[in-house]
């Protein structure tokens, strides 16, 4: 049987639009009729979600597959690094947490993990029309280039075209593409036939003279240039937000605003996605320690390192500061890792986060926590007293109540019907602690959620939020066509 043909899609650098650029050919190609599928054989990444068949994968890959109109499948995403610190990574593979590793450790069995990589990508070539490749960081760092396997490896063993993707917003876009190609040798530079030049403020036909000049050093297309945009409302792999929160933000006299806090493990950012784009409503991602008087609510979100982060909030002063807060009547949201650490204790009989031992919580909700491997990841459907909604768990561990009431009623988890309690609040709920990832994404949760806080003037568009997202998926599309030479990246397939 055939296999279908690839692209690839690979940068000069970090977080210079590959996800978006893939995300958009993805919806661009099913458009024109083609079965599409995304695939990254390697994502690095603590921003992860759930496919229906309970598995873990990277979420831009998520993403991805919903601009092709297809269920996520872990083929799309074999291996999922997961940093857990400054060296390790747990690491997933085919949706499942298989070990703790440092790089050196993961780089001695690169060859191993390419071939699951490779025998995912044959699969999706078998079932689709077209996939949608994605590499990452830079393809041309040189002290890596043997160990790499997502990005020039990977295209090789596809025989994909290869379309470089620069960030002109940064500046150094002529040096990005033309010191990449420097890197590489005759064979890899050929394998690139051409660029996009992403993220361009202002007036477009001020950069034909930059245009020019990078075809006629290179010998190669630029596909087009990418105007600035901010406006789709698209997931991100990662985000300005999350890299450089705000050390004190500006409150507006008459603006709730909600504080979530930056942990140095942050992980599933997108939570909060819904919030950030409500009308009437402020949402800044604290890092540095300040009072919280003037906030509305205070949230922990996931974390990928619970007892790190919980120590990071002990030592930085940040958890005396949410005692105080909620101490005063403060609302406060612990979410997943978030939930954990709201506990009196979060045990790690097995060091699954680093050293075993036992580390004190906030002392917020009357739970402790034992990590503990299988890791739980399920779609899950619940009820908030009368209202449902739906979100998705990830986490390792079992947390039990010792007093207290659930917060959630779960009704279904990964497709089967289940009664079980889930999460935990105070007697007047302003503290609240679930491991749903996802609970904003449904907009009578979001609703209720802030009138438990006390904001209830905000309107919360009653709208399916997959239907939006599509909406986005359909709007990003189009502005990629028409500033793309979409002809010749037809050609190239």
């Amino acid at each position: 049987m055939k296999k279908a043909p690839c692209i690839a899609i690979l940068g000069t650098g970090s977080e210079v639009g590959k996800s978006i650029v893939a995300t958009a050919l993805c919806r661009l190609f099913v458009n024109k009729g083609l079965r599409v599928a995304p695939f990254k054989a390697q994502n690095m990444s603590n921003n992860s979600g759930v496919t229906p068949e309970g598995l873990e994968m990277g979420r831009a890959q998520i993403v991805q597959a919903e601009a092709a109109k297809i269920p996520p499948h872990v083929d799309m995403n074999p291996i999922l690094l997961k940093p857990t610190g400054e060296i390790g990574a747990q690491v997933v593979l085919f949706g499942e947490a298989i070990a703790e590793k440092t790089a050196r450790e993961y780089h001695r069995k690169k060859d191993m993990f390419f071939s699951k990589a490779c025998h995912a990508l044959d699969r999706l070539r078998l079932a689709h029309d077209l996939i949608v490749m994605e590499g990452a960081g830079s393809c041309a760092e040189v002290n890596l280039m043997d160990s790499d396997i997502v990005n020039l490896r990977m295209a090789e063993y596809a025989d994909a075209p290869v379309i470089l993707v620069s960030d002109i917003h940064r500046g150094g876009v002529f040096a990005q593409i033309v010191g990449t190609l420097a890197c590489l040798s005759n064979k890899e530079q050929h394998m690139i036939k051409g660029f996009i030049i992403n993220r361009f403020r202002g007036d477009i036909s001020l950069f034909e003279d930059g245009v020019g000049w990078i075809e006629k050093k290179t010998g190669k297309n630029v596909f087009g240039v990418m105007p600035w945009y901010d406006h789709f409302n698209i997931e991100a792999e990662d985000s300005v937000i999350i890299e450089n929160p705000v050390s004190l933000p500006t409150l507006k006299k008459d603006t709730p605003a909600i504080a979530v806090i930056r942990l140095p493990h942050i992980s599933n950012f997108t939570d909060f996605d819904p919030l950030s784009s409500l009308k009437g409503l402020d949402l800044f991602f604290i890092e540095k320690p300040q009072d919280l008087s003037n906030f509305k609510a205070v949230v922990l979100p996931g974390s990928k390192n619970t007892r790190w982060d919980l120590r990071w909030l002990k030592k930085t002063g940040w958890g005396d500061i949410i005692k105080k807060y909620t101490d005063s009547d403060g609302h406060a949201l612990g979410i997943c890792g978030g939930y954990q650490m709201m506990g009196r204790y979060v045990h790690d009989p097995h060091g699954l986060e680093g050293i075993p031992g036992t580390s004190e919580g906030l002392d917020l909700l009357p739970l402790e926590t034992v990590l503990k491997a299988p890791k739980t990841t399920t779609r899950t459907r619940f009820l908030w007293e009368n209202i449902e909604g739906t979100g998705y768990e990830i986490h390792m561990g079992e947390t039990r109540r010792s007093s207290g009431d659930g917060l959630f009623d779960i009704i279904e988890r990964n497709m089967v019907p289940c009664k079980t309690e889930e999460g935990c609040k105070t007697n007047n709920s302003k503290i609240l602690g679930t491991y749903i990832h996802g609970m904003f994404d449904t907009s009578a949760i979001t609703q209720k959620w802030l009138a438990t806080i006390g904001i209830s003037h905000i309107d919360v568009p009653d709208t399916n939020h997959l239907e939006v997202k599509d909406k986005a998926y359909d709007l990003l599309a189009a502005h990629f066509e028409k500033h793309m030479n979409t002809d010749a990246i037809f050609d190239l397939i």
